[in-house]
């Protein structure tokens, strides 16, 4: 390998980007070699034109190097790099040498023309009037090129039929930027993996700006370039074209009113000399009645529309369709159908984040990797079976559900109150599912998100998978609240589990404000529903008969309706504590929040924007952690301030030990001279004898850090 390379070259065929790999070279008619490493430029271009055997001489008009980049440890991607000098030649080798272990072979895309045809170009003074050189080189007149092709037909997004069908078709390698630059990407230097091939071209195509009108002569960088060009003066001029000619090679249009009072017409070709796409004939001003053709526009498509609108995307992809309307009505003067904003919308996001359905084939691919690159991490997909009619189709699955934790989350839930809220909320992308989210919290108040899973729907099934795989990698302590609405799939899930999620092993509770919604919906009386609440609230048994009795006189329907949820589930006086003060799963709808944007996503964009963004919580809070404690401080912020309130209020009380082994305090208030027992043990109080203390109000270091909840108590 020190000496030799082998070489795979993909002659004049396609460059494929924005696969889960990067770039890919594409060819019916690729071939290999072995050539030394110390090959020049010159004799690798010798090479390659003797390779072909065709006849006919031949010349290497564009080298392309497939340029290996490792990410992830051992993950590679792909981008481009152009072969034009020694230097370059060299820099190739080097990378091979480097990478070699990983990509055995240099990968090359090479281009060739006819020396001939070259010759005769070149013989052309690019100094003559462009206009005759064109009807040179164009002999056949104007009618007889109409008269062979004919308009195509519009469809009902508006793209018409004859230019749609060869969109597609790939000339030279597309020079505009990535549909979307995956987040792993980012620290790559992305102007150069990304810059135009003819970037001496980048800036033109741009109609004169002193009358917006097309000029002969003037150059675009791509077929797509011009072509866009010209849909966009169409529609800023109210006016509309029928496409004639659509080639890899040509595009001619003509005004739709063309013979019947306007002569506009426009071709552009595609001149491979110079690399660019040149306007070779144009008629000039339109002279049929401007005037607004309809509410829409055929050729303001949804394509046309998701480029238009790609910043928006990029910044804030839960954008709104409605907002999509307003904008392109703000831009172009037309206002699009919902469905058409909404096509728009997807595509964009699509070429922003990735293809829809290619994200459900990388998404295993990218996670393995991820679990690679962080050991401990977890992953549980689940497939099913592709079905022809009542025929399994062999080899191939379809993704079902996934579940996903990273090692740093299952980490840090060990240092977390033991405590999750879960809770799950819909995806609103081109294909719909749900996002789980268990959620939990530190010891400074921040929130940890633990696990994540994409399912197909809230169901017992789904919620079974989801608190399994919960239970079985990731919560794995003993005497562990969980927190979540009262859906009837969790509830089933939860039976389901064989006790991982039940009583001792772990306490299942619900969130007041579902509580309270459930209440409204089942009875229709709104001035009740605070009241019930305040019942979920209530710190003491006293407290909460109070509030139950006042239910019950305004009818006792509402109170039958309470005791059939179970007091220990949802009234804070008997949950023994498991709670930590949490009545509502706020915490998790909090990353519902966060990941709002991330929910318009495919499922590969939406896994990714998990990982990159929990990498920089991480990192923030692994920052902020170890500067606080170069800074002398034993606790977090949260807890030295509940310290010195704690301190404050027990300014005026003594404690004495009586028993070290069990925990036994004797608590005595200087100022009226009451004593009472603390058992920190068993988690009681004199001041409320029989009714536990909640654990969330004992703290490892002392009774005295946080003030014991109960009414009347010297404690507080």
């Amino acid at each position: 390998m020190e000496d030799t390379a082998n070489l795979v070259v993909y002659r004049n065929g396609e460059i494929i980007r924005n696969t889960h790999e990067g770039v890919r070279f594409v060819s019916q008619n690729s071939f290999s070699f072995v050539v030394p490493c110390t090959m020049t430029l010159m004799e690798l271009q010798n090479g390659l034109c003797q390779s072909m055997e065709n006849g006919t001489l031949m010349r290497v008009s564009r080298i392309l190097y497939r340029n290996p980049v490792v990410v992830f440890g051992g993950l590679i991607q792909f981008d481009t790099i152009p072969i034009t000098d020694e230097a370059s030649m060299q820099n190739m080798f080097e990378i091979h040498r480097q990478t070699y272990m990983r990509h055995p072979q240099i990968e090359l895309y090479v281009e060739f023309e006819a020396e001939e045809a070259v010759a005769v170009q070149n013989d052309i003074d690019v100094n003559d009037d462009i206009a005759a050189v064109y009807e040179g080189m164009n002999s056949d007149s104007e009618e007889d090129f109409e008269a062979t092709y004919e308009a195509g037909d519009e469809d009902e997004d508006g793209d018409v039929g004859v230019e749609a069908a060869v969109e597609n078709v790939v000339v030279r390698p597309s020079s505009s930027q990535p549909m979307g630059v995956p987040p792993f990407m980012c620290e790559l230097d992305l102007d150069a993996m990304h810059a135009p091939e003819f970037p001496e071209y980048a800036n033109r195509g741009i109609v004169d700006p002193e009358d917006g009108e097309f000029r002969i002569g003037m150059e675009y960088r791509s077929r797509k370039s011009v072509v866009a060009a010209i849909r966009s003066f169409t529609i800023s001029r109210g006016v509309d074209y029928d496409v004639f000619e659509s080639e890899p090679q040509t595009f001619y249009a003509k005004c739709k009113m063309y013979g019947r009072g306007c002569d506009w017409l426009i071709r552009a070709s595609l001149i491979r000399r110079k690399g660019c796409w040149e306007i070779r004939r144009y008629n000039g001003r339109h002279t049929c009645t401007i005037g607004t053709i309809s509410q829409d526009h055929s050729k303001l498509d949804s394509d046309t529309v998701a480029e238009a609108i790609r910043p928006l995307v990029e910044s804030d992809p839960s954008i709104k369709v409605k907002s999509i309307i307003a904008e392109v009505q703000s831009r172009f003067n037309y206002t699009i159908s919902y469905r058409k904003a909404w096509l728009a919308k997807q595509k964009s996001v699509a070429l922003v984040f990735g293809d829809w359905e290619e994200s459900y084939q990388a998404l295993p691919w990218w996670l393995s990797v991820m679990v690679q690159k962080i050991p401990g991490s977890v992953v549980q997909i689940e497939t099913r079976p592709l079905y022809n009619g009542n025929e399994e189709a062999q080899g191939v699955k379809i993704l079902h559900r996934v579940f996903w934790s990273f090692n740093p989350c299952i980490r840090a839930f060990r240092h977390c109150k033991p405590l999750v809220q879960v809770d799950g909320t819909h995806l609103y992308g081109k294909y719909k599912g749900t996002l789980l989210v268990a959620v939990a919290q530190d010891g400074n108040q921040n929130i940890v998100p633990i696990a994540f899973a994409l399912v197909e729907g809230e169901t017992a099934d789904v919620w079974h998978f989801f608190l399994r795989n919960l239970r079985e990698y990731v919560v794995r302590k003993d005497g562990v609240g969980m927190i979540s609405d009262r859906h009837e799939s969790i509830r089933a899930a939860v039976n389901r589990s064989g006790g991982d999620w039940q009583p001792p092993r772990a306490w299942w509770m619900f969130c007041i404000r579902h509580i309270g919604s459930n209440f409204l919906r089942a009875f229709k009386v709104p001035h009740l529903q605070k009241l019930v609440v305040n019942i979920g609230y209530s710190r003491t048994v006293e407290e909460y008969n109070t509030n139950y009795k006042r239910l019950e006189e305004r009818g006792e329907a509402y109170a039958r309706w309470c005791d059939a949820i179970g007091l220990r589930h949802w009234v804070l006086a008997f949950d023994e504590g498991h709670r930590w003060g949490h009545m509502t799963t706020n915490l998790v709808e909090c990353i519902n929040s966060v990941l709002k944007g991330a929910r318009n996503l495919s499922v590969l964009a939406l896994v990714r924007a998990t990982y990159y963004r929990l990498n920089e919580l991480f990192t923030r809070k692994s920052a902020e952690s170890h500067e606080r404690k170069r800074a002398g401080f034993t606790f977090s912020a949260f807890a030295q301030q509940r310290i010195e309130a704690s301190m404050q209020q027990a300014g005026n009380i003594v404690v004495h030990r009586f028993d070290r082994r069990n925990e036994v305090f004797e608590v005595r208030e200087t100022t009226t001279e009451k004593v009472l027992v603390v058992d920190l043990a068993r988690r009681t109080c004199d001041c409320r004898r029989g009714v536990p203390i909640p654990q969330s109000t004992v703290s490892p270091v002392g009774p005295l850090l946080y003030p014991c909840p109960m009414q009347n108590c010297p404690v507080m």
